[in-house]
């Protein structure tokens, strides 16, 4: 597909409000995952708005693209997309993590429309995203499935596994896309499991084709993805170089921010970081 600058400028600003509701939901909760959250946001909102077929009058519509957050607890960014996107009111983000809330701290397909799968417990979400590309299959549905991984989540053992099996059953309608931060919760990933790290190599080893992109470029996002959807006879896996904590200037590849809630003054430096930027591209 091409796509006009106007395309590029829309979800540039799509991605900026989305990430001024990350800030504001944490802030507000006092609690949360800031710094992966921001990263994964330029790639869920290219998904939501350029990419996917999908309906939010519709969730459960039977030959919807599906979309699975493995890293759960990068939920603000999926929550925002999802309300931005119209399947349900943006008045319910600010009861992020609170109790009773459709919007819990992990995404739960019983609680939030449009949430294809409950995750949280790292590792799990190829295995699921398999599940359903081999179901579209046997149903003869044409819709393609997306898991969303963290690069520190790489260190699971049943993501290899479920990689062998998607190999195996040659899942061209799956597309893997890896968050690649380079920071986990404590730590550099390559510090604390250098072998785990994301590798082009070892991804082909295990049968997969393989793309890379800068996780912050609108139209690289857009059209590696849609090189991913078209490619034939293998699952993809796309390795997405992210910054964590992208667009607010203290957070950026700061590991502190992993995980915690924003007080007003931080709050308030954060929005004002977020509204001098063009959107989400690098500059």
């Amino acid at each position: 597909m091409v796509y006009t600058d106007q395309d590029i400028e829309a979800l540039q600003a799509h991605a900026r409000t989305v990430r001024r509701h990350i800030v504001q939901m944490i802030a507000h909760a006092g609690a949360g995952h800031p710094g992966g959250s921001l990263s994964a946001t330029d790639i869920i909102v290219c998904l939501y708005y350029g990419l996917m077929r999908i309906d939010p009058v519709r969730p459960d519509w039977r030959d919807r693209d599906r979309f699975i957050l493995s890293k759960g607890h990068s939920c603000p960014a999926l929550y925002a997309t999802l309300a931005e996107k119209g399947y349900f009111s943006p008045e319910h983000l600010l009861t992020f993590d609170h109790v009773d809330s459709i919007l819990q701290g992990h995404p739960d397909m019983t609680k939030t429309p449009g949430v294809d799968m409950s995750t949280g417990s790292l590792g799990q979400g190829l295995s699921v995203g398999i599940g359903m590309a081999l179901g579209a299959r046997l149903r003869g549905s044409d819709f393609h499935t997306y898991v969303l991984l963290g690069d520190g989540e790489l260190q699971e053992g049943q993501v290899w596994e479920a990689a062998m099996a998607a190999s195996k059953f040659r899942l061209d309608n799956l597309t893997a896309i890896v968050d690649a931060n380079r920071l986990q919760l404590a730590d550099t990933v390559e510090e604390i499991m250098p072998s785990g790290k994301p590798s082009e190599a070892k991804w082909r080893a295990f049968g997969w084709n393989v793309l890379e992109m800068d996780g912050h470029d609108i139209r690289q996002i857009l059209t590696v993805l849609d090189q991913a959807r078209r490619h034939v006879g293998e699952p993809t896996v796309v390795i997405a170089h992210t910054v964590k904590g992208k667009g607010v200037s203290f957070m950026e590849d700061n590991v502190a921010w992993h995980s915690r809630g924003l007080a007003p003054d931080e709050l308030s430096q954060a929005l004002r970081d977020l509204s001098q930027i063009g959107g989400a591209a690098r500059e």
